[in-house]
């Protein structure tokens, strides 16, 4: 039985995050509907992270394991036949090596944030960003981010819900930098907790407001409280960009 490995991108607006939920739009639902308009096999897929509703995705990667030995073309290209007009499209098709799997054997996930800093509201890119009027110190954000790089215990980052075993995870990269009227921060690590990713974001945007100091964010870290977090961030900023193997 064949895996094969599938990089996709998604608009996560229409969907109720990535996991398949009973009677909700999902991604992975969806999915799971062209694999079998496509060949008839009612299967689940595995992904290399579940992002929440409204998350995006240019780079998110699943498996899925087919009875029939398919070319890998045929199978995106039949895929995304079928996914029409859904916002998801396959972008690339490979058959995946003995005993990889997209989830457990991922290295590195990065997602990027994008913040549109600007008076007027977005129209191309309108539930695609987080609109902020209010002027963003994009160095500021910088330098207070890399307290967050390193090995912590992100409790107060974290989801009151979040599933993981453990608050504990290793942030590798934390960049924040200005393109024109975009505020865009780039985040890398071999796992994030829930909601991770939006909670720093949102912290980090109190510092280049203006309401917050670097000093508050190494405060709200080692408070080890959720209720020491900043604003959560929105979801419609927010893509899954790489998986690394």
């Amino acid at each position: 039985m064949p895996r094969y490995r599938l990089t996709i991108e998604y608009d996560g607006s229409p969907y109720r995050g990535f996991q398949a939920q009973d009677d909700l739009p999902s991604v992975q639902g969806s999915i799971e509907r062209a694999v079998k308009a496509f060949c008839g096999e009612e299967l689940r897929i595995h992904a290399a992270g579940r992002t929440d509703t409204g998350v995006h995705a240019t780079g998110q990667v699943i498996h899925i394991d087919l009875t029939k030995a398919w070319p890998p073309t045929t199978v995106r290209n039949a895929l995304n036949a079928h996914l029409v007009p859904e916002p998801i499209v396959v972008l690339d098709a490979e058959i995946a090596q003995e005993g990889w799997h997209a989830r457990f054997s991922a290295t590195e996930r990065r997602y990027l944030y994008r913040i549109l800093n600007r008076e007027a509201p977005p129209a191309l890119d309108q539930g695609r960003v987080w609109h902020v009027k209010k002027p963003i110190d994009a160095a500021a954000m910088h330098a207070a981010a890399q307290a967050l790089v390193g090995h912590h215990d992100f409790t107060t980052f974290r989801h009151l819900h979040c599933q993981a075993k453990s608050p504990m995870k290793t942030l590798d990269l934390a960049v924040v930098r200005r393109e024109s009227d975009y505020v865009l921060l780039d985040f890398a690590s071999r796992s994030f907790l829930h909601r991770q990713v939006r909670s720093m974001t949102g912290t980090l945007v109190e510092v280049g407001v203006g309401r917050w100091t670097g000093e508050d964010v190494v405060k709200a870290l080692e408070a080890r409280d959720r209720r020491a977090c900043g604003p959560v961030a929105p979801a419609e900023g927010l893509y899954l960009t790489d998986v690394s193997y």
